[in-house]
């Protein structure tokens, strides 16, 4: 029994039945869960539109020129990312009906560690399961004095029902969610002010990607004051952000991006046993166990990190020990993640933080793009490829890369973080020229010679 639909809930589903298990998934939001429907395909589908936007806005740098305003018709835009979402949630439910999962529309309850308890539109019925996979996400959290409206205060998830473009977006919050979404809006014509409560927007990023990160959202013209948002009120036809020293910000809109909360209240989960941590996560193991015996969970509701990747690798993770499958526990370093901004900011493995506090013995080397031959191609003059080896075998630890297509260039570098590669090995590795990925031999030769 998997209670949510999302990337931890039907990727383990699939694993299951292709173990041999019967499988029910019990959905409440629509097969995909909310990552597919309201937020990281939704996001991710705009920015798509804001990355066309930010291509002419540049175009002038190879020697194109446009005529006439450029501009994104906002209702076509939504419509198209709320399509693609339905879309999506589409194939992933044909895919687990194909492979012979069966979905249960409604809300779980357990009742006890073996029994969940399903109240759908047909009434309420009581199921018993082996296993039980806890997946149900998180929804975004909401500041006392700052509660969305859906018109004019707005969460991530109500941005899509906007019928324009906001006069004057302010996003509260600097961290993945609000600088994606403030560079979204910035380069799809918004006026943009970004209120961080830390010295320097993405604060849990590598601190040399978010300063360069910062120069160019105030290159480009966003506004990004400092200070703690206290509380939010609106008129017809604006809002007023207030912060604690007092000062105000006025806007046309304002997106608040202060967090995710696990939905874990409702689900009878200290009526059977199973252990919450701060926050109100559930606590659980690098195996995905819970303090119940028969009962694990996965995903943002568990707060390891909150990413899609992560939370499939919990669930797929989870169905492998739960069904007598080896399995290796859930490696954290190993992870990357990649912020959706212009340009992107991707890491993996050890960071510069953990370099300069001394926890990680390791030797750097930061290439900058702009030495690269494809970038200047291209008029790329922002981003770097940064590599972490460890002293003496050469072993790669981590790398972070600055780059609009970050996402994609990281991954030879989580290879080599995932296999335990050297600098050497990726050094002598071919790399086309000219192109971007050359940056990643290139600093990698550099760290072989001089590390």
């Amino acid at each position: 029994m998997i209670i949510g639909g999302g990337p931890a809930g039907y990727e383990a589903a699939l694993v299951a039945v292709e173990l041999g298990a019967q499988v029910s998934l019990v959905d409440r939001d629509g097969v995909g869960g909310m990552c597919v429907l309201a937020d990281c395909v939704p996001s991710k589908t705009f920015i798509a539109t804001s990355e066309a936007m930010t291509s002419y806005a540049h175009a002038d740098r190879v020697g194109v020129t446009t005529t006439g305003e450029v501009s994104a018709v906002v209702s076509e835009v939504n419509a198209r990312v709320k399509a693609l979402a339905i879309a999506q949630s589409g194939d992933i439910t044909r895919r687990l009906a194909k492979e012979g999962v069966q979905v249960v529309p409604g809300v779980a309850r357990l009742r006890t560690p073996s029994w969940v308890e399903v109240t759908g539109e047909g009434g309420t019925q009581l199921l018993e399961a082996d296993v039980v996979l806890l997946a149900t996400g998180a929804h975004p959290r909401v500041v006392a004095g700052a509660e969305p409206d859906g018109e004019r205060i707005l969460n991530w998830r109500q941005l899509y029902d906007l019928p324009e473009l906001p006069e004057h977006l302010v996003v509260v919050g600097s961290g993945v969610t609000g600088a994606e979404f403030a560079n979204a809006y910035l380069s799809m014509g918004s006026r943009v002010t970004l209120v961080s409560s830390r010295e320097r927007v993405l604060p849990g990023e590598d601190s040399d990607a978010a300063e360069l990160l910062q120069t160019v959202f105030e290159r480009r013209g966003m506004d990004i004051r400092r200070g703690r948002a206290a509380g939010v009120s609106r008129s017809d036809d604006g809002v007023c952000v207030t912060l604690t020293d007092g000062t105000t910000v006025q806007g046309s809109h304002c997106l608040m991006t202060v967090g995710s909360v696990p939905n874990t209240d409702g689900l009878g989960l200290e009526q059977v046993g199973v252990r919450l941590c701060d926050g109100g996560f559930v606590e659980v193991d690098r195996v995905s166990r819970t303090s119940v015996p028969g009962i694990y969970a996965a995903g943002d509701c568990t707060g390891v990190l909150m990413l899609a990747s992560v939370a499939a690798m919990q669930g797929r993770i989870a169905m492998w020990h739960a069904l007598g499958e080896a399995v290796a526990p859930l490696r954290l370093g190993t992870v990357s993640a990649n912020v959706f901004t212009d340009p992107q900011v991707a890491s993996v493995g050890v960071t510069q933080q953990q370099v300069e506090t001394g926890a990680v013995a390791a030797n750097a080397v930061t290439l900058p793009l702009a030495t690269n031959a494809r970038a200047k191609m291209q008029g790329i003059t922002d981003g770097f490829v940064k590599f972490f080896c460890r002293p003496g075998s050469g072993t790669v630890l981590g790398g972070v890369v600055v780059a609009p297509t970050a996402s994609e260039l990281i991954m030879p570098i989580s290879l080599a973080v995932q296999h335990g590669l050297t600098v050497d090995q990726i050094a002598h590795t071919f790399a086309i020229y000219p192109s971007l990925s050359g940056s990643v031999t290139e600093a990698a030769r550099q760290l072989m010679l001089h590390g």
